[in-house]
């Protein structure tokens, strides 16, 4: 019988017992399998290109006839460009130190034991995300080298892209002599599986969701599996008063325009008074020329509008909306706290940035600005997991518990105390 035929709770339950069963055979794999692995990998991308480029094709095709928008078509396009970055991700994993089984902290106690932790793995991950097949590939990668198995959920849209990437890793697992079903791809886009498997406690330990609002609200809702996620990429880039003009107009229009659907592409651009007239002007410049609409607080759209652009005004609801498009709004603030107040009360928490010359200003922006990324003089597009050298990432944490920012190798892994003695007993 075909695993597709059986119910719902009996498919998750297959998946389920085959990778708790895999996880307790990546928990021991050698560094040197999972590394030849991941550079197999990598080899594999290259290899069947054409397969994958014709897989793609057709998950584009039908996207656009169901009607789907040009930013969704963008995250689902596997191009050229972005398959180099899978691999690359894959070999950069595979450099990376492997930290299970490290144990850090050991110190003796009085009564002559010593006691330290040690970094293991979750054991069963299970990723739903959406429309980016790359994801496929990074949270494969990062559940390998972690020592972690995987159950994979993306979008119907990209199923026929993301079974052929997840047939590379089952070959390049099994390659290196380790278990294929470490990795393993729900083959259904059946949304009741997604019902079971954020509900299958015995068999997963835990959710990473990855995708829009409406996905991580039905997950936050309805899931018993402890989850690892973020809900929106509300970011904001301020401009402070000592900021360099010139570089606060780079650093902002990469910030918004490099691409507009990332989660960590700025949405709001907070202005200080004092730098607004000099900074303004060819900040819009640039955004009209680029087609960005600007929602504008009064003074800001003053400005815009003096020197030959056009704005509309902002609404209330504007600051507080991801918009994945070419639109941000402006707001000109008072002071630094007042930016700190605004960004506290509106963010996402997902990343934000302040571009200065002052360092003190600088200094207290990353510390009373509550985000799981915070920058100075960076564009809020770095935060990404690939950018921080993690090799790649399974996602963005907005939590506060457990790992927060992009969640690379450790964030997939947990501490458990470890005791040596020399037959010590309790008095």
């Amino acid at each position: 019988m075909s695993e597709i035929t059986l119910s719902p709770g009996d498919y998750i339950t297959r998946l389920g017992r085959a990778a708790r069963e895999a996880s307790r055979d990546m928990a021991k794999a050698s560094t040197a399998a999972k590394n030849a692995a991941l550079c197999r990998i990598a080899e594999l991308l290259a290899e069947e290109e054409p397969a994958l480029r014709a897989a793609n094709e057709a998950d584009i095709r039908a996207a656009r006839e169901e009607g789907l928008s040009d930013a969704f078509i963008d995250r689902l396009a596997v191009t050229p460009k972005v398959l180099a970055a899978m691999a690359d991700g894959c070999r950069q994993i595979a450099e990376l130190p492997d930290p299970i089984g490290i144990v850090s902290g050991l110190s003796p106690r009085p009564s002559g034991i010593s006691v330290g932790r040690m970094r293991v793995p979750l054991g069963v991950i299970a990723m739903i995300f959406e429309s980016r097949p790359n994801v496929t590939i990074d949270a494969a990668a990062l559940a390998v080298k972690s020592g972690n198995a995987i159950i994979l959920r993306g979008g119907h849209e990209a199923l026929r892209t993301n079974t052929a990437l997840w047939e590379i890793v089952q070959k390049g697992l099994a390659e290196a002599g380790l278990p294929a079903k470490a990795v393993q791809l729900l083959e259904s886009s059946d949304r009741a599986l997604v019902g079971e498997l954020i509900r299958a406690r015995d068999y997963v330990d835990v959710l990473i969701p990855r995708g829009g609002k409406k996905l991580i609200a039905r997950l936050t809702a309805e899931a018993t599996v402890p989850m690892i996620k973020h809900l929106e990429g509300i970011c904001h880039t301020y401009v402070d008063r000592d900021a360099d003009i010139d570089m606060a107009v780079s650093v902002t229009d990469n910030a918004k325009t490099q691409r507009y659907s990332p989660c960590n592409a700025t949405e709001t651009l907070l202005v200080h008074r004092a730098a607004a007239r000099q900074f303004l002007p060819p900040m819009a410049r640039i955004f009209h020329d680029k087609g960005v609409e600007m929602r504008c607080d009064s003074l800001s759209r003053r400005i815009v509008e003096e020197s030959g652009m056009s704005a509309v005004d902002a609404s209330p609801e504007d600051w507080d909306t991801e918009y994945n498009a070419p639109i941000i709004a402006i707001r000109i603030v008072e002071s630094l706290d007042e930016a700190v107040a605004f960004i506290n009360r509106h963010s996402s928490h997902h990343t934000d940035a302040i571009v200065t010359d002052n360092w003190t200003a600088a200094q207290r922006f990353l510390r009373e600005v509550d985000s799981s990324s915070v920058m100075v003089n960076a564009s809020t597009r770095f935060a990404d997991g690939y950018e921080y050298g993690l090799g790649a990432e399974i996602g963005i944490s907005t939590d506060k518990l457990h790992a927060r920012g992009p969640v690379g190798l450790e964030g997939l892994t947990s501490l458990k105390y470890v005791v040596l003695g020399h037959g010590e007993g309790r008095h």
